[in-house]
């Protein structure tokens, strides 16, 4: 499957005082070039880059933390498209999830994967969601193609995220809970009916936030040991599959030059 202008992926990545998300991204796509030679890959950001890695630079003002994440589906230049968050990388082929997307308007990934490659068990980041019964979606593989399913959701995500003070009454356990993008999108997609937008059967993330993996560190490469050579990631020696995120940010140099 050869990639046009046509399609590609997105990357939205705002540096903050304590992350270079941008390093992120472009570790990521050092990833999918890897496997992907013909890939095209768009930055989203709110600084000028120029760094080959990437097709297209859109530079938007920055919202400040997750409002930024609505702001894909306006930029991206591509007819259809697949949202990546940037503190991942690839570990295997991914083209053939297009053939699944495709059938779809909007595709938001479910459920994650632990580092032994089975399905993540562990609910403790998840309470909000489970105690409202809302679609188990990780916003950080979203696909879409130009349609007014797209806009109307992405107009919703929206929407939720500017009136987050008013969502929270409505939820049990979020009276705290700052918006995140996991949380506008399952709203989002209980509201307009999670048939149109997942499968059980598309990729996985595998998550590597502490608790899903059974571990004591709150850094995970403290207590695992990681090696990528020709592009094959092992974590104590479980070779991964598809896309790693690995949530530790300051990885993602050290990661990066394994792909140089």
């Amino acid at each position: 499957m050869s990639y046009s202008d046509d399609r590609g992926y997105i990357i939205p990545a705002f540096n903050t005082g304590d992350v270079d998300y941008v390093e992120c991204a472009r570790t990521l796509a050092k990833s999918l070039r890897y496997y992907h030679s013909d890939v095209k890959i768009c930055l989203l950001t709110s600084e000028e880059v120029e760094d080959s890695l990437f097709d297209y630079v859109r530079v938007v003002d920055d919202l400040g933390g997750y409002l930024n994440d609505y702001q894909v589906y306006e930029h991206s230049p591509f007819h259809e498209t697949v949202k990546l968050e940037a503190d991942m990388i690839l570990t295997a082929p991914f083209e053939q999830w297009w053939t699944l997307f495709r059938h779809y308007d909007v595709y938001v990934s479910t459920g994650c994967k632990d580092f032994h490659n089975d399905t993540a068990t562990s609910r403790r980041y998840r309470k909000i969601i489970d105690a409202n019964q809302l679609p188990d979606v990780y916003n950080a593989v979203t696909y879409w193609r130009v349609s007014s399913l797209a806009k109307n959701f992405f107009t919703t995500v929206k929407h939720l995220m500017n009136n987050w003070s008013s969502v929270q009454n409505s939820l049990v356990f979020a009276k705290d809970e700052p918006v995140n993008t996991d949380l506008a999108y399952a709203v989002a997609v209980a509201f307009m009916g999670e048939e149109q937008f997942t499968g059980w059967y598309g990729p996985k993330i595998t998550h590597m936030k502490p608790s899903i993996n059974g571990l004591t560190a709150e850094d995970w490469s403290k207590q695992l040991v990681w090696e990528i050579l020709n592009g094959q990631v092992r974590l104590n020696g479980f070779t991964q599959h598809g896309l790693l995120h690995y949530h530790i940010k300051e990885l993602a140099r050290d990661f990066g030059e394994c792909y140089e």
